[in-house]
């Protein structure tokens, strides 16, 4: 039987959190979360099993395009499939979030289906 691939949410709104731990759960994966870039970046540090991560774009303190940065300077997260995800989809955000190291991009209102696709393809 194949592992399920576990999924890192990394994003400062807790009801996104929930909403996607559910449908991810839902379609066969697991998840872990982070309230906040600095919590994802010790959450992948302390963890050997992170299939994927999904970041939220826009947050306080540090944010995405800053974390995907500092996940990628660590050589064993060097090809860690990274989903960029942003509310405002304004012209230039997903080569923005390519340049930073994401490996995919996603707009909110987030298309589910669309997600676990890009999930898959990534993984």
């Amino acid at each position: 039987m194949e592992d399920k691939k576990n999924v890192l949410i990394i994003d400062d709104d807790s009801r996104n959190i929930f909403a996607l731990s559910l449908y991810l759960k839902a379609k066969g994966f697991q998840s872990v979360s982070a309230l906040s870039a600095k919590e994802g970046i010790e959450i992948l540090n302390k963890s050997d099993n992170v299939s994927v991560v999904f970041m939220d774009i826009m947050m306080p303190e540090m944010d995405g395009y800053e974390a995907i940065r500092k996940i990628r300077e660590i050589p064993r997260f060097s090809l860690l499939p990274i989903i960029a995800v942003t509310a405002q989809a304004m012209i230039g955000d997903k080569e923005k979030c390519l340049d930073a190291g994401a490996s995919g991009y996603i707009s909110k209102p987030i298309n589910m289906d669309k997600l676990v696709a890009m999930i898959n393809d990534l993984t």
